[in-house]
């Protein structure tokens, strides 16, 4: 049976798509989570201008959680700052791991520009403010004015700089990786209360027994590391210490990693056994054997994030942003020393020392060490950085109370807002740049990292289309995955555009799950013996249903081969170790799955239809031909 060709296609799952509406689509992108916080906001500022006595009886609400004799009781509002933010926390910290792990700074050579730049875009800013407020009574306040709202900056991004390239937020990512880091630090040493050392030292301690259970003994049960993480949380809230601090750095301590081919096999495995015993035990089995595929960092981000972007975060904004505006509060905040330094710390140093700290470093390194974006694509991201709502409103409630406590919080509002109309500004000057300077500007000429550990081989790999063009796609296939049938009709419209790519094929032959694949991908080599690789590869995703030794000898009398030759190199396969050598490199590259497709070297996220494909391969063109230029 031949596989049905589907259109159109969305280099997604059927499942995926039978299931998506827009709501699931609008809650996928970042602008999502900035509408939920930004309608967050206006609702606190409605509510506290509508009718103050019941927003502030609301979050002054008491609430005890107490077990026997002990417990801890908060207003709401202290609940939402160190309780539920914890969590928040938790999230940024899984990132942070992630991106240290998986992401641009698993090149540790490349963690000195964003540590740089990090902490540029906060001392600038704290200098600023500083200059505003020194010597004054708000002077203590100046960690309100150092740090980005990660989630808030990254979404607006999306929103006001569409056209920036996706590396600018990456860039970004890693920025203010380091800047929430060093926030949370400077919460647990200048903002915390009085210290209490026993309840601290207990902290520790427990701490460190959940290290012990975890790496010593390799017990890494959820629930008892919550419980640990709790326990924890309980005795840094009772010592003084700002207790969201054990979020972080639970987060960092969950490691990342991509699912390995015998974690999916394994997997794979549990799965028919179920299916050919449907019993409960293993049906549990099945699910664990799953889960564990998976890195425990993908699965929490995955499992808490939504919660943390769409309610926690926003459930924060509703409980710190209500302030009461009249003309005589906007009078006085704007000659407020507060206001004023935060406006200034965030909209003028925030962009100065994220930009100042990156040129800094690349004059330094004469050029060695650069941004992995244009400069326009850093400056847009450092004036966006200047959106320090969520952890800056925390900082605020720990520095201020009373009239600089609202004061603080409109400085960090109309940073916001500045930050934001900034950035749009560069975006629009940006895209009205000539277009070879205009690429300069946003892609840069750094080199990227290289995700394909084994180099395209035009000697040994089966390539189509120019040898010599700029673009280079490599798919990592198996000819009975039917989601790899779908992407070739993709590749064929991307080798008819303008003559500048060139296809790789790589084997991955999925044998647990395709049982025919590893005979298929030895029909090719077969076939490629007698110079019809391509020949027999378009046949093969033709008919994926019908890959049977009697179909592929019929196939090579279709296309003209030699057949006995074929058949006997398909009896003594001929071409087994040379999709071994495909696997292993598949191995080192982290590819577990098909297709995987990497362009120019740098592995392709996301959808795979042709709408996506070709933007990844207009940026790729318009790097190497900037590369060119430079070099």
């Amino acid at each position: 049976m031949t596989v049905p060709r589907q259109a159109p296609f969305l280099g997604e799952t059927t499942w995926a798509r039978r299931f998506e509406t827009p709501l699931r689509q609008f809650l996928r992108t970042e602008t999502g989570s900035a509408a939920f916080l930004l309608a967050a906001t206006l609702a606190a500022l409605v509510w506290a201008n509508a009718h103050l006595p019941s927003y502030q009886a609301l979050w002054g609400t008491e609430l005890s959680v107490r077990l026997g004799g002990t417990g801890v009781s908060q207003d709401l509002r202290h609940w939402v700052n160190t309780g539920l933010m914890t969590l928040f926390f938790f999230v940024v910290g899984l990132e942070a791991r992630r991106e240290f792990d998986m992401g641009e700074l698993r090149d540790r050579r490349r963690l000195v520009l964003p540590v740089v730049a990090g902490v540029g875009g906060m001392l600038v800013p704290i200098a600023v403010y500083l200059l505003v407020n020194g010597g004054g009574p708000a002077a203590h306040g100046w960690g309100a004015a150092m740090s980005t709202d990660t989630a808030f900056a990254m979404g607006m991004l999306a929103l006001v700089a569409s056209r920036f390239p996706a590396r600018a937020r990456t860039y970004l990512l890693t920025v203010t990786v380091v800047d929430d880091l060093v926030a949370l630090l400077v919460i647990a040493v200048f903002y915390s209360e009085q210290v209490r050392v026993a309840p601290l030292l207990t902290a520790i301690a427990i701490f460190a027994a959940m290290l012990v259970v975890k790496y010593v003994f390799g017990v890494r049960n959820g629930m008892l590391v919550a419980a640990f993480g709790v326990a924890a949380w309980a005795a840094l809230l009772a010592s003084g210490v700002e207790p969201v601090v054990i979020g972080l750095a639970m987060g960092l301590l969950t490691y990342a990693s991509p699912a390995t081919r015998d974690d999916l096999e394994r997997a794979s495995d549990l799965f028919r056994l179920f299916r050919e015993q449907p019993t409960a035990a293993l049906a549990r089995s099945a699910s664990v054997g799953v889960a564990k595929a998976i890195s425990p960092n993908h699965r929490l981000q995955q499992l808490y994030h939504p919660w943390t972007s769409y309610l926690i975060v926003p459930l924060f904004a509703l409980a710190n942003a209500g302030i009461v505006i009249d003309g005589e509060f906007v009078a006085r905040a704007l000659t407020s020393p507060v206001t004023l330094g935060i406006v200034a710390a965030y909209v003028l140093g925030k962009p100065v020392g994220i930009v100042g700290a990156t040129w800094l470093v690349t004059r330094l390194s004469r050029g060695r060490v650069r941004p992995p974006v244009g400069w326009a694509a850093v400056t847009g991201g450092g004036t966006i950085a200047g959106i320090g709502f969520t952890v800056s409103l925390l900082i605020a409630t720990l520095a201020f109370e009373g009239p600089r406590l609202e004061e603080a919080k409109f400085g960090i509002l109309t940073a916001a807002l500045g930050a934001s109309v900034v950035t749009w500004i560069i975006s629009r000057v940006t895209v009205r740049l000539p277009s070879g300077t205009r690429a300069r500007a946003l892609l840069g000429t750094a080199e990227s990292i290289i995700d394909l550990a084994s180099p395209v081989d035009p000697e040994r790999d089966h390539v189509r289309g120019p040898m010599g063009a700029p673009v280079t796609v490599v798919e990592y296939g198996d000819f009975e995955c039917p989601f790899c049938g779908l992407a070739e009709p993709v590749v064929r419209e991307l080798l008819a555009g303008e003559g500048d790519v060139r296809y790789v094929w790589r084997h991955l032959p999925l044998h647990d799950v395709h049982p025919s694949a590893q005979l298929a991908a030895e029909a090719s080599e077969a076939a490629a013996v007698q110079d019809a690789f391509w020949e027999m590869h378009d046949v093969l995703l033709e008919h994926q249903g019908e890959l049977l030794p009697p179909h592929l000898l019929d196939y090579a009398e279709q296309i003209g081969l030699d057949v006995e030759r074929f058949r006997r190199d398909l009896e003594e396969h001929a071409g087994a170790a040379r999709i071994a050598e495909d696997v292993d490199s598949a191995d080192l590259s982290g590819v577990s799955g098909t297709p995987t497709f990497f362009v120019n070297g740098r592995r392709h996220h996301g959808a795979y239809d042709i709408v996506t494909l070709k933007a990844a391969v207009r940026a790729a063109r318009a790097r190497e031909s900037l590369l060119a230029q430079t070099g």
